[in-house]
């Protein structure tokens, strides 16, 4: 059964579509507008072995945070219905991944309770034209609707670049690892409670 979504939102800050397969090649069509945010779903995509297509129209004259949350908010509705119930798959995700000086880990848990917990001190205010405060509202809104549990830690860096790519392409990898089915779990919902 294909693992795929086609997700439209529509407000009157943003405009997005999001098409997503979850068993990809990590093929990536994106237009957001803020090329550093392009490059970074970019990673999500080759590093999670997602095929995305995400076309996103903003009132970036204000600036960049509705189009970046609102992204975010789309991809996770996108992956919550790609992912269907949830039936034997791995749930839990994790990845260390280090770029030069920085070092990031990414630990997922598709529990369908949103929750996120982010510990990262950026050295820049910006990469390129990208705000980093940012980063933070794209993962909160993919976690709301996505209904994942995530906790982001970058460990180390000095350059404000670097964290932020080792933390995209930790959630890629995480995330690919969670979404992955687990032959020893095949029919079965991986929670006690018989439902995630």
């Amino acid at each position: 059964m294909a693992r795929t979504a086609d997700i439209r939102r529509d407000t009157k800050e943003t405009q997005i579509r999001v098409r997503i397969d979850l068993d990809g090649t990590g093929a990536a069509r994106l237009s957001t507008g803020i090329g550093f945010f392009d490059h970074m779903l970019d990673q999500i995509a080759r590093h999670g072995l997602i095929d995305l297509d995400i076309e996103a129209t903003g009132d970036l004259h204000i600036d960049g945070h509705h189009t970046v949350e609102d992204v975010g908010i789309t991809l996770g509705m996108a992956v919550a219905r790609a992912a269907g119930d949830k039936v034997g798959l791995t749930r839990y995700g994790h990845s260390y991944v280090p770029l030069d000086e920085a070092l990031s880990r990414v630990v997922v848990d598709l529990s369908g309770r949103p929750g996120l917990h982010m510990d990262v001190a950026f050295t820049a205010g910006a990469i390129g034209g990208f705000d980093t405060q940012l980063a933070f509202e794209f993962f909160q809104g993919f976690v709301n609707h996505a209904g994942v549990t995530m906790h982001i830690d970058n460990l180390k860096g000095t350059n404000a670049h670097h964290q932020c790519e080792t933390m995209f392409k930790a959630f890629g990898r995480a995330l690919r690892m969670a979404l992955t089915p687990d032959p020893r779990s095949a029919g079965m919902i991986p929670s006690t409670k018989g439902s995630l």
